[in-house]
């Protein structure tokens, strides 16, 4: 990590800088507007859940919340709470989040003995005038005993305390727990966002940044995993071949096979399967809005839906061979482009 930046999560991008010590929130402005109309009506939940694909700056979004309850309800100014909100020392925020292990690396859950350490933190004489906030981020990585934990303290919350719950699968939540909470969904966000957020990162050059808007999909974090991954290498050549694979001679997608799999644990690998997922949404709309002329483009696109989402998640499941696995798909798409692309007109 840079010397700046410090170790606070388990999956920190180097360099990138973690959402408390974001300045700006882009987009959400509806989600932001709910809290604060809430705040300034009187009417403050004790708990929200902010639920949304990862990614999208629902944590960034959970620390401004933050600095706008303390300026709104203690007695410091904004530049003082940002300030302390940036360093993890205000003395009302709590941030709950998996921890270090006493070696190298974090521990896989946020633990029971974490959850009753925030309970007693939270039972202590608050240190500042004004509303406390404990941040969990993220509540998906509670265990079942902590999940419990937690339940405890939101079902019989401390005065003035407001919990802001970070989740990116909220159907794997306790319903107890959801029916605690005010539920506030969260977007994706428009291209014009992520490519404003992205363009703080320093050294950016204008098509790496448009490249990793493109691959983004709405998600900050995803735009700035890919400006670490080549534009020119494994991703271009698959980009290439989905844009049209009968163009290509028979072996082009061993080749291609042998590429992603050989990283198949890289942020690369992850970005060409997202491609591959991508181009059969697209080929599967494409079929549908052909109305009753592409019945037959549709049945075999959504088959070929079907087929790799099974194959990706037997191989995520049994640990299998993924080059065997894209290979399978590959062949696939070719075969399903063979028998449903009309034929060329003869020139």
């Amino acid at each position: 990590m840079t010397d700046d930046i410090p170790t606070r999560e388990p999956d920190q991008i180097d360099g990138v800088l973690l959402p408390e010590q974001q300045h700006e929130v882009y987009g959400h402005e509806a989600a932001r507007a709910t809290i604060m109309s809430r705040l300034q009506g009187g009417t403050l939940p004790n708990a929200v859940l902010m639920h949304g694909p990862q990614g999208i700056g629902k944590a960034t979004l959970a620390f401004k919340l933050a600095r706008d309850i303390f300026v709104a309800t203690g007695d410091e100014n904004a530049h003082r709470v940002d300030e302390q909100v940036m360093a993890g020392s205000h003395p009302n925020l709590f941030v709950l989040r998996r921890q270090p292990k006493d070696g190298k690396g974090f521990y896989t859950v946020i633990r029971v003995d974490d959850i009753r350490q925030l309970v007693e933190d939270l039972r202590k004489t608050r240190g500042r005038a004004g509303h406390r906030v404990a941040i969990i981020d993220s509540i998906d990585d509670c265990n079942a005993s902590s999940a419990n934990a937690l339940l405890k303290i939101l079902e019989e919350p401390p005065a003035e305390t407001i919990f802001l719950l970070v989740s990116h699968r909220p159907g794997s939540l306790l319903p107890t727990i959801k029916s605690r909470c005010h539920s506030l969904a969260m977007r994706p966000l428009a291209d014009a966002d992520v490519r404003a957020v992205l363009e703080r990162s320093p050294g950016a050059e204008h098509a790496q940044l448009e490249a990793a808007v493109g691959l983004a999909h709405g998600r900050p974090r995803k735009g700035f995993e890919a400006m670490l991954v080549s534009g020119d290498g494994t991703l271009a050549a698959l980009r290439g071949w989905l844009a049209g694979p009968e163009r290509f001679p028979s072996g082009a997608h061993l080749a291609l096979a042998d590429a992603i799999a050989a990283g198949s644990d890289t942020a690369e690998a992850a970005f060409a399967r997202e491609l591959i997922v991508e181009w059969l949404a697209n080929e599967a709309k494409s079929a549908a809005l052909q109305g009753p002329a592409g019945r037959i483009r549709l049945a075999s696109a959504t088959e070929l839906w079907d087929k790799a989402q099974a194959l990706f998640d037997e191989t995520d499941t049994l640990n299998l061979d993924m080059r065997q696995t894209l290979t399978v798909i590959f062949d696939a798409i070719k075969r399903h482009l063979s028998e449903t692309l009309p034929l060329s007109e003869p020139s």
